[in-house]
């Protein structure tokens, strides 16, 4: 559902000057690179940075339909890859879990939460680091239960990704199931999220135009990511994923930090 505030395409650019507007596209580019390389990391790593120079409400609707573009112009790709028992049951899991993180939002004070989020992480990924993986696929009930943390966490934060990623880098699936698997799962959540902007009318054909402008640097950081993955080796990819993750979790327990000293 389209908000009743309309703004023709020539207004949306005029929105931004044309300084912002080249800092923005190559934030998105460089976003664009690191999804379609690792298979996650754009909405935070573009919201955090296009938000130092626009309002989040106003490219949080442009980065759902960003990151839902992106996941399905790589389906092609990594479609006989995706490991689909697990990512059913994720997603059974999230739906559980977002109704309890919206209820967490309202009830708990976010900037703590942020940082003991971050701490976790971070811990998480330096344990994946030393070498600990499992010997075998998580259970079903593990499934489900990583879906409604990652599902909680999404209706707290708007921050999903955390637990999958340690869920699939943790299993023997592969470099190239985790980053598929990964690449789906993000498809759900974000229709997940641009839904619930468009029952609550954020989702305007402003936001569209931006989607728009911003496609050509999207397609092509997220073609040249994809290709570097091609050559990449597997431990290699791992490290680099890991160090993402680790920056992810500094990112989110900084920002926490930064609003109690506020």
């Amino acid at each position: 559902m389209l908000g009743a505030k309309t703004t023709s395409f020539p207004k949306a650019q005029a929105t931004m000057s044309w300084p912002v507007l080249l800092y923005c596209m190559i934030c998105v580019f460089g976003a664009a690179f690191v999804r379609g390389y690792s298979g996650f990391g754009f909405s935070l790593l573009a919201v955090t940075s296009m938000a130092l120079v626009l309002r989040p409400a106003a490219i949080i609707a442009s980065i759902f339909m960003m990151e839902i573009a992106a996941s399905v112009s790589l389906l092609p790709s990594v479609w006989r890859e995706i490991h689909w028992r697990a990512l059913r049951l994720l997603w059974f899991g999230c739906l559980i879990g977002t109704p309890v993180g919206v209820q967490l939002l309202a009830a708990l004070p976010v900037a703590p939460m942020k940082i003991a989020l971050g701490i976790a992480v971070l811990a998480a990924a330096v344990l994946l680091w030393s070498g600990y993986s499992r010997k075998s696929m998580p259970t079903s009930a593990e499934t489900v239960l990583t879906g409604s943390i990652a599902g909680l966490l999404n209706g707290a934060f708007g921050i999903v990704a955390p637990p999958v990623i340690v869920f699939f880098f943790n299993s023997p699936a592969g470099a190239a199931v985790s980053r598929a698997s990964l690449i789906t799962f993000f498809i759900g959540t974000d229709a997940m999220g641009i839904s619930f902007l468009a029952h609550q009318g954020l989702v305007t054909l402003n936001g569209f135009y931006r989607f728009l402008i911003f496609a050509p640097a999207l397609i092509l950081g997220q073609w040249l990511g994809a290709r570097s993955f091609k050559s990449a080796n597997p431990a290699e990819f791992r490290r680099y994923v890991l160090l993402l993750l680790m920056f992810l979790a500094v990112a989110v327990a900084a920002e926490g930090a930064l609003a109690l000293w506020l």
